[in-house]
């Protein structure tokens, strides 16, 4: 019988929908992964890539976060930067076992036994994140780091039985199992994304690719490449930029995520929890200040950002940036015949600061 208190998917992709926007495919499939995962069925290895602020490492937080609430240790969660794998001086991904171990302590407490220890890491669940940056080459010169960090983690993802010594523990040597693992690595990829342009712009097996005319929500145009990475991966191009065959194989779920388009901009500019405006509007709010904006000023925040694809929902930040500088260097507003002070943020001021060259000369 199924434990009766495993999850059901909706529920997990509603709540990481709570914090990472226009990616719901994406969602579905780890929600999925990881029910399989805590149910005790074979859950899928993931590799998700996307650009740079595309929602990859807040989708690992969301799940991290989602699994320390639910509480009564569901799941041993750990999140590694795959560079710390190039690093490590014990080899075969031990620092991962090691991290497992550490945080399976601290769930179950100081009084668990190390076989209770044990069961809790092998069921563990890692994130990998900049999994791009450990390469097997660059180009055609070899990446030793890269090397060292992919054959680590190749060795935990094999399912093979890992001599591991437990820190602080006199239980000596434990076999540690990885098998029933899930696996999670996600990364930008930035220079594979230029790399299958290239190919589709010099390629003749398909229709060529020309400029499309997108027009924003409030009735600018521009033109642009209807290119989406996700549409002409191959594995080869994988192989090329320095992911080896033997490591690609043991991801079963390849997804690439979207590239996030001026609509979802807007609504993740205003409404996850720890969103951009909302983390504005508190600062405001300490001087007394409430933080207003309007919904053109939305919608150019959004469609500046929408320009900068590769930089996803970093763009809003550093557009937002521009806007709100000299405001929260000198926060004031007016006080209104209500007493309430409100600074209000609208389009003309998003175009002014949008129009600004970043490099200012000293008053």
């Amino acid at each position: 019988p199924h434990p009766p208190s495993l999850p059901h998917p909706r529920q997990i992709f509603d709540e990481l929908r709570r914090s990472v926007l226009g990616q719901d495919e994406a969602l579905r499939e780890v929600a999925v992964a990881i029910v399989k995962h805590l149910g005790g069925h074979a859950a899928p290895n993931m590799l998700l890539i996307g650009n740079s602020g595309s929602g990859k490492t807040t989708m690992m937080k969301a799940v991290e976060g989602w699994i320390s609430s639910a509480g009564g240790g569901l799941a041993n969660v750990v999140r590694i930067n795959a560079n710390v794998l190039a690093e490590e001086h014990g080899g075969y991904g031990k620092t991962v076992i090691a991290r497992l171990w550490r945080n399976a302590r601290r769930l179950l407490g100081r009084t668990a036994e190390p076989q209770a220890i044990l069961r809790s890491v092998e069921g563990g669940i890692v994130f990998i994140d900049e999994v791009d940056k450990i390469r097997a080459h660059v180009g055609a010169t070899p990446n030793v780091r890269g090397i060292v960090a992919q054959e680590a983690l190749l060795t935990l993802m094999e399912n093979e039985n890992l001599e591991f010594d437990p820190p602080e523990e006199n239980s000596g040597p434990l076999a540690i199992n990885t098998s029933r693992m899930l696996f999670v690595a996600g990364g930008a990829f930035e220079e594979l994304y230029d790399a299958v342009l290239r190919r589709v712009l010099a390629g003749t097996d398909a229709a060529p690719l020309r400029p499309i005319v997108v027009v924003s929500s409030s009735g600018e145009v521009r033109e642009e490449l209807p290119f989406h990475l996700r549409e002409h991966l191959r594995y080869e191009d994988l192989f090329q930029y320095g992911i080896t065959p033997q490591f690609l194989s043991r991801f079963e779920s390849i997804v690439v995520l979207n590239d996030l388009v001026e609509d979802q901009l807007a609504r993740i500019f205003i409404e996850p929890e720890g969103s951009i405006f909302r983390e504005a509007r508190d600062y405001f709010r300490r001087f007394g200040i409430e933080l207003q904006i309007t919904r053109g000023a939305i919608r150019a925040i959004a469609w500046e950002a929408s320009r900068h694809k590769r930089l996803g929902a970093r763009a809003l930040r550093e557009i937002f940036r521009k806007v709100i500088r000299d405001l929260e260097f000198a926060p004031a507003a007016p006080e209104g015949e209500d007493g309430r002070r409100i600074l209000m943020i609208d389009e003309e001021k998003v175009r002014r600061a949008s129009q600004k060259p970043e490099a200012r000369s000293q008053k």
